[in-house]
């Protein structure tokens, strides 16, 4: 996932792809724990994608919050 992609992104999109990614991160974990994880860098790309998607989260909310005080 991109920077880009998620830049066009509204608010609520952004809270269920973040929903969908830590579901998918359960997942990851779960494998991992009983040894069924063949590609282990999905993890480490599913934390990233998270962080990314939180970032931008913050972002909207402090424009949101922005421009009702100027308002």
């Amino acid at each position: 996932m991109k920077a880009d992609d998620l830049k066009g992104k509204s608010f609520d999109e952004l809270n269920k792809m973040l929903l969908d990614l830590r579901k998918e991160q359960f997942n990851l974990r779960f494998q991992q724990s009983g040894g069924q994880l063949e590609k282990t860098d999905q993890v480490m790309k599913i934390r990233r994608d998270i962080a990314r998607v939180k970032t931008f989260m913050n972002q909207k909310r402090r424009e949101d919050e922005a421009s009702r005080s100027a308002a």
